[in-house]
């Protein structure tokens, strides 16, 4: 079986080819901030991307012998995990959806190439929207608005079943916190595969992150709407994009920032060890609603490669259960995997309506 993967992040496409479950090509297509400031919505973005893949794949000499196109899941409405077939519901949903996000291009990028190639199917799997919180969780302090997540549920999902493999036991029997760092910083308690709480890490809840601004202090945040000062599409940059270390230094990139606070930059070490302290309170919360029973706190994501940050992440949470660091994300092996599991009967593929 060969399987196309497409990976549509804020700053990069990534893209590979896997025959079963070897990959026999991964590319990072990068994109530069001029690149894409000429696009005024995500989904204006398509055609450049679309382009920038098949490009790739022609530069690879890569064949259209694919059995399977699977993208990464973008921000249409809750549903499920699994594994879903992409249909034209799905496409309006995801073009008409309220959040978005570039992982959005995935579904239709992964649609519109299965369509040139005879027989061949269009998935996602486990996209941000995945919603499987208790009815406890749902409640907020208003009857105006409840509580929704958005959260890094395919790699989330993935290193929950990699621990659990590495372990001899099975995902769906165990209790985990999970904590993705990355942009965006998302915290989910798992029980018994299930996700049943979870935070929005795209725009608006948790802990503040390299580009997002998490909890903020809602009658001060209301003031702020009313001032003035910002238009609507302003105001919400400064929610996810232009938030967090980048709004308080400059930039996103914990190499640098780890650089300046070696050299004696109080106010980086202050910031960064902000964002710890919110992380680790948040993870020490979804203890409270696993009730004490965790049997590990796992930590994937980008900045788990900075042992600054997690040394001082263990000496907070330590006490709660072991913890385990998978650096970086799994999301490439991840969508490969599920598109084959589907391929080969293992699993059903869900519809989408």
């Amino acid at each position: 079986m060969h399987i196309l993967v497409i990976n549509p992040g804020s700053t990069s496409t990534k893209i590979a080819v896997y025959q079963d479950a070897t990959p026999i090509m991964l590319r990072t297509i990068r994109h530069t901030v001029e690149e894409l400031a000429q696009f005024d919505e995500v989904t204006d973005q398509y055609d450049f991307r679309r382009k920038l893949v098949i490009d790739e794949l022609k530069r690879m000499d890569i064949d259209y012998l694919f059995e399977a196109v699977i993208g990464r899941g973008g921000l249409a409405k809750p549903v499920s995990g699994g594994v879903y077939e992409i249909n034209e519901k799905m496409l309006d949903d995801t073009r008409q959806a309220i959040h978005k996000h570039a992982c959005d291009l995935g579904c239709i990028m992964a649609y519109e190439i299965a369509r040139m190639i005879p027989g061949c199917r269009a998935f996602i799997a486990d996209p941000g929207v995945v919603d499987e919180l208790s009815p406890l969780a749902r409640i907020c302090g208003s009857p105006l608005m409840h509580r929704i997540c958005i959260w890094h549920a395919l790699n989330q999902r993935a290193i929950g079943r990699r621990y659990a493999q590495e372990i001899g036991r099975r995902y769906e029997d165990l209790n985990l916190i999970i904590c993705h760092m990355g942009g965006g910083i998302s915290i989910a308690a798992h029980e018994k595969g299930r996700a049943i709480d979870a935070n929005n890490a795209l725009d608006g809840e948790g802990p503040f992150s390299p580009e997002r601004a998490g909890s903020l202090p809602a009658a001060d945040l209301i003031r702020l709407c009313f001032s003035g000062q910002f238009t609507e599409k302003e105001l919400l940059k400064r929610i996810a994009g232009q938030a967090g270390l980048i709004a308080h230094l400059g930039t996103n990139d914990m190499k640098e920032i780890e650089s300046r606070i070696a050299r004696g930059d109080k106010h980086a070490e202050l910031v960064v060890d902000a964002m710890i302290y919110q992380v680790a309170k948040n993870i020490a919360s979804e203890g409270a609603v696993l009730c004490g029973n965790i049997d590990a706190i796992l930590l994937t994501g980008g900045l788990v490669r900075s042992d600054y940050l997690v040394s001082r992440l263990r000496e907070r949470i330590s006490f709660l259960a072991p913890i385990h660091c998978y650096p970086g994300e799994d999301e490439m092996q991840a969508l490969a995997l599920n598109a084959l599991d589907v391929l080969h009967h293992r699993r059903e593929a869900k519809v989408y309506e």
